[in-house]
């Protein structure tokens, strides 16, 4: 999926326009501290395989922006929800103190965690992947973007990139992630929804 340029357009300045909802230093911070104005978080959610990583590239091309994926911060298959909470204690807790972020990545190849990553204070921040747009970001983020496409076409995608031998991963990911919307109610949260085209598909009078 590739967003269209005037649908992009249009998100980029939605989130310029934003008030920044993360602080731009805590109660020590100092004049040297950056972001003049805080942080504006866009944050990136829906199903796997809908189309969110192509999204936030885009969007961190366009603002600029660093990028933290969940696929980074998920310890496997059956990660999801342990990642969502790395987020909230890794990232998110410490931007909303006004101090810098870091994670630990982990390496699906080896099944290990790797290195850790720098999250630095800045202007904008994108975060994407499942389960992102868990309901405590709904007093950070400056804009909650939902993206999300038919289970087949989505299954198809996640196949051509991990093959066929992943198959059941993915159905049980799938499974993990439809009940963890459920529960968050993320679509129905979510400033804009996408379609796996990158089409405006809520509200209906457009961005």
């Amino acid at each position: 999926m590739t967003v269209p340029q005037g649908v992009l357009d249009r998100l980029v300045a939605r989130v310029r326009a934003a008030a920044p909802r993360l602080p731009a230093a805590g109660p020590e911070g100092t004049a040297a501290d950056r972001p003049a104005g805080g942080t504006r978080l866009v944050v990136v959610d829906g199903p796997a395989g809908s189309g969110k990583s192509t999204l936030a590239a885009q969007l961190a091309e366009a603002l600029p922006a660093q990028v933290v994926h969940m696929d980074d911060l998920y310890d496997g298959w059956s990660g999801l929800a342990a990642g969502v909470e790395r987020l909230h204690e890794q990232v998110l807790a410490p931007l909303a103190r006004g101090e810098d972020g870091r994670y630990e990545r982990y390496d699906w190849g080896t099944g290990r965690y790797a290195e850790w990553h720098d999250v630095p204070r800045a202007e904008y921040l994108v975060v994407e992947g499942c389960g992102a747009g868990d309901p405590r970001v709904d007093d950070l983020c400056a804009l909650l973007v939902w993206v999300e496409t038919d289970d087949a076409l989505r299954l198809t995608r996640g196949l051509a990139r991990d093959g066929e031998d992943a198959r059941g991963h993915w159905k049980a990911w799938m499974a993990a992630e439809n009940a963890l919307y459920a529960a968050h109610r993320t679509a129905r949260r979510a400033d804009v929804r996408l379609d796996g085209w990158g089409r405006v598909t809520w509200p209906a009078h457009g961005i």
